[in-house]
């Protein structure tokens, strides 16, 4: 049976249903909730334990940029394709495939770091063929969501996929550099490899049933026009985008710039500034289906960049570390308000044959938005000063809400917009 694009309404029976951890009470959401914060905390101990090694092989700033750019690479490469393949083939299959592969990547790369057989460019390598795992594997992750959970938790299901990832950011860097000053690198990207383990196992026990396409096709070069033509011409699709766009461009600010912002409180200072933010984050996701059934997505969206706003010109005039904190904690609120939303919607507003591929276009501007405005705040600060760049980041983000008022974000709309792809 084809999807309409409307998230299935699977019957659940708990009282908890419609809060914020409702999501739990669902057997299938609740395996791989888990199983994916494991993963992504082997993540985070991967990076820190890429990064730790570079700088034992070589002092070359260049080397250790390297290493960064290998990570956000693979994104600009081959998001799209990924996006395309996740809507052709079966999204189970693919996750296992995806999933197998960065489990044999990171366990390499361990036993090699483990017999010293690593230098700076195989490390280059191997953390680029991760990083195009995990490319490969977001769009249909995130494809897969609504057919997990049930319609009245699906908002929940989105905000806490977003805090299990800022839990496991605050936990992985710091396990991370635990085990490496223990046991090495290698033993980080052996756990690494471990941590994917949880997630096929649950996958491989998942019974899922195939969605017919109604445009099939063999040619991927055919699947992937056709996924541009529906985003061009469905509006629904346009809105998040180009909401996206507005808002990753000018938030960049903030965590591009906070290191320098936290540089007179030392390295824990700065773990702790970025663990109040993802603190908040967390807090943010608890509140979410409440603020949701009050509020449209417009307004929610609107009122949390209001307050990202703010926040970012509080960080340019406050330099006493309670009062950043305490900034921070409330950004990392906006900041799941605003993504979880965004995201929700970029799920719900194709319908399922071409939802990953519309997924993957939203990864593009999200992820492109932050990289692009990350370089281009710190040449604005590094021209007008750090307080002058956030000024302008709180000002651009102000009027990106009065720039996208005609791009309503529209929840699950995909059923009810006609599209001719074939155009």
């Amino acid at each position: 049976m084809a999807e309409t694009g409307q998230i299935p309404n699977v019957p659940v029976t708990s009282r908890l249903d419609g809060s914020a951890v409702a999501p739990f009470s669902e057997p299938l959401f609740r395996s791989i909730w888990i199983a994916a914060v494991v993963s992504y905390t082997g993540t985070w101990m991967q990076n820190v334990g890429a990064a730790w090694l570079m700088t034992m092989l070589t002092m070359s700033p260049l080397m250790v940029g390297l290493v960064q750019a290998a990570m956000s690479l693979p994104v600009f490469l081959v998001v799209l394709p990924a996006g395309v393949l996740a809507d052709m083939v079966d999204r189970r299959k693919l996750l296992l495939a995806t999933q197998t592969w960065m489990t044999l990547v990171a366990a390499i790369l361990g036993v090699l770091t483990l017999l010293r057989f690593v230098g700076p460019w195989t490390l280059i390598l191997f953390t680029l063929l991760l990083g195009f795992g995990a490319v490969m594997n977001d769009p249909a992750w995130q494809a897969i969501t609504p057919e997990i959970v049930s319609r009245r938790n699906y908002a929940s299901a989105v905000a806490l996929n977003s805090a299990g990832f800022n839990v496991a950011r605050a936990v992985g860097p710091a396990l991370g550099g635990a085990i490496v000053a223990a046991a090495g690198s290698g033993s980080a990207f052996l756990l690494n490899a471990a941590s994917f383990l949880g997630v096929i196992f649950v996958l491989h026990e998942w019974k899922r049933i195939p969605h017919e396409n109604p445009f099939p096709t063999t040619r991927f070069t055919e699947a992937m026009m056709v996924g541009i033509r529906y985003a061009r011409q469905s509006l629904a699709v346009r809105a998040v985008l180009l909401r996206t766009g507005v808002f990753s461009v000018s938030a960049s600010a903030v965590l591009a710039l906070l290191p320098l912002i936290a540089s007179p409180f030392g390295p824990v200072g700065y773990g702790m500034l970025l663990g109040c933010f993802g603190l908040g984050a967390i807090a943010g996701a608890t509140i979410l289906p409440a603020v949701r059934r009050r509020v449209s997505l417009d307004a929610q969206v609107a009122l949390a960049t209001v307050v990202f706003a703010i926040v970012t010109f509080l960080l340019s005039a406050w330099h006493v570390f309670v009062m950043l904190a305490l900034a921070l904690f409330a950004g990392g609120v906006a900041w799941i308000q605003i993504l979880a939303t965004l995201n929700m919607a970029s799920q719900t507003c194709s319908p399922a044959w071409v939802r990953a591929r519309s997924i993957s276009m939203y990864l593009l501007i999200l992820q492109g938005g932050m990289a692009a405005g990350s370089a281009a705040w710190g040449a604005i600060a590094n021209r007008y000063g750090i307080s002058r760049a956030l000024e302008i980041a709180a000002a651009g983000l102000l009027l990106g809400i009065i720039s996208t008022r005609y791009y309503r974000l529209q929840n699950g709309s995909a059923a009810a917009e006609i599209v001719d792809v074939k155009a």
